[in-house]
């Protein structure tokens, strides 16, 4: 099989030993690193078919909340034993958070300095916990996506000496999921039926580590990969274009933007295409980006789980499985992170800081320690945040600016902002997008606070918002739906705008996961 005669094979050669788990340790460790590994595997009981058996393995229970933990350690440690990482030396890393997250334990317990490189677009919450454990993040513009991201920290390594780990092609990285987290599941189901092992796939490591393993070991156990319906990398065929050296050369060319932060970057990793080469995948299950945020919310809700996007994802990809499973079947289905590091994405959407309806009427269902009584009750809970004058000049001059009359708020991971960029670059109207999470919006945050003074301006909260000459217009669907009767065009023409009509429906630009009109 190629590719495995690799490190992990010499390592097993060697008599080389993973580090033992935390239920072999006890509760005594001689430090943070001896905590890696070891997750539990955790019966789904109420959101699974009643015909088969369906397993989570919990990533969230490494010390840094996700898998990437284990890829930090296997990286570091095998450059260390090979020579490549000198004591002292910095490190540096392109990463979406979670790789970059254990990269900062890991380096800060072993003495390393750390220089991570992400797209501004990912989380603030990883941003925040690198800089936490002493990291120093360098974020790159959204619009160049993970492959300007890793050609970033190419340069960085290359100009200053420093090491770079190579997530996506290094043998290491796939190496210790086979020492680790196959040799979990193997042991967990020794003895038993293990039909089906379900993942995603970021780096390609814990795909290749564990596939490779299981199909020498359990080569009846099928290996299922999931990925996004709107970006399928792998379902469309495509090959990836890389350079003379075999690194990605730009985007893929089925890439697009979507919700699954750490899942499928904009190309395909080397050791994903090795695993590809190998034929250690059996088959690809496409999901939804709303699939995605249902099934996180449910298993928190209904399982007590809390995993983020991409642990929703995989999750929706494994239930889609087991419906056609055959009786008895036995699906172990890969969780790989906690879902704290979505507190700033579309999946926390639509939690409230304050009492709804229902929590304000259980609090008034008992007369003590209620906030709708007594002088010190603070405002009701209705009332809007006030607006302050910056925010509220700089929207104002946004919408009001005669040389740019369309002007798009915008967030720029957002695919339904994304579907009106794709209009208006196919119809060539000039616009401005004023996208409020980018970097210069991030500073006292500055961009929820021109958010507020947007939504005290229509009464609406969603974005997209697209204004023309200082006309609310709506958002996605409205444009859309104007587009398509030709009222958004005779407001452009009002303007002086310029623009083209080909022959296009404007809801095919929609997102693939919603059923288009």
């Amino acid at each position: 099989m190629a590719g495995y005669d690799s490190n992990y094979a010499l390592l097993q050669t060697a008599g080389y030993q993973a580090p033992p788990s935390r239920a072999a340790l006890g509760e005594r460790h001689n430090n943070i690193l001896e905590t890696i590994g070891g997750t539990p595997t955790v019966r789904i009981n109420k959101l699974a078919p009643a015909h088969v058996d369906l397993y989570v393995k919990l990533e969230a229970f490494n010390p840094m909340g996700s898998v990437k933990d284990r890829l930090a350690l296997g990286v570091i440690e095998h450059a260390e034993r090979s020579g490549a990482l000198r004591p002292g030396q910095t490190v540096v890393e392109a990463t979406s958070g979670n790789t970059g997250i254990g990269l900062a334990m890991v380096c800060a317990q072993k003495g390393y300095p750390l220089v991570v490189v992400m797209a501004e677009n990912f989380s603030i919450e990883r941003r925040r916990l690198m800089r936490f454990l002493g990291a120093r993040v360098i974020l790159t513009p959204a619009a160049l996506k993970g492959s300007g991201m890793l050609a970033k920290a190419a340069e960085l390594a290359e100009t200053h000496g420093w090491f770079l780990c190579r997530q996506f092609e290094n043998e290491a990285n796939a190496d210790i999921h086979s020492r680790t987290t196959a040799r979990e599941i193997l042991n967990d189901f020794d003895g038993e039926r293990l039909d089906y092992w379900v993942t995603g796939f970021g780096t390609g490591g814990t795909l290749k580590g564990v596939a490779r393993v299981l199909k020498q070991e359990r080569p009846g156990t099928r290996v299922v990969v999931c990925e996004p319906d709107n970006s399928p990398l792998l379902g469309s065929g495509a090959a990836q274009p890389r350079d003379g050296a075999g690194s990605p050369l730009g985007s893929h060319p089925a890439f697009r933007p979507h919700l699954m932060q750490g899942w499928s970057p904009d190309f395909i990793s080397g050791l994903v295409e090795d695993a590809a080469a190998d034929r250690l995948i059996d088959q690809v299950v496409p999901v939804a980006g709303s699939n995605a945020l249902r099934c996180s919310r449910e298993l928190a809700r209904r399982e007590g789980i809390f995993t983020g996007i991409t642990g929703g994802a995989t999750f929706a990809g494994a239930l889609e499985l087991c419906r056609t499973a055959p009786q008895g079947s036995v699906v172990v289905c890969m969780l790989p992170d906690t879902g704290e590091r979505y507190l700033s994405t579309p999946l926390f959407e639509d939690i409230n800081n304050d009492m709804n309806d229902e929590e304000l009427e259980i609090s008034r269902s008992t007369p003590g320690a209620r906030f709708d009584t007594g002088a010190a009750a603070p405002a009701a809970r209705e009332a809007q945040p006030e607006v302050d004058v910056e925010a509220a000049a700089i929207f104002e001059q946004a919408i009001q600016d005669p040389d740019q009359p369309v002007v798009m708020f915008a967030l720029e991971w957002c695919e339904f902002s994304w579907s009106i960029r794709k209009l208006f670059s196919r119809c060539k109207v000039p616009y401005r997008s004023v996208d409020l999470d980018a970097v210069a919006y991030q500073h006292d945050d500055l961009g929820g606070r021109v958010r507020a003074a947007l939504r005290s301006h229509t009464g609406i909260n969603t974005i997209p918002q697209i204004f023309i000459g200082g006309r609310f217009i709506g958002g996605c669907t409205e444009v859309l739906d104007a587009w398509r009767d030709g009222t958004f065009q005779d407001l452009l023409r009002r303007q002086g705008v310029e623009f083209e009509t080909p022959a296009v429906d404007p809801y095919s630009f929609f997102p693939k996961w919603i059923q288009p009109r």
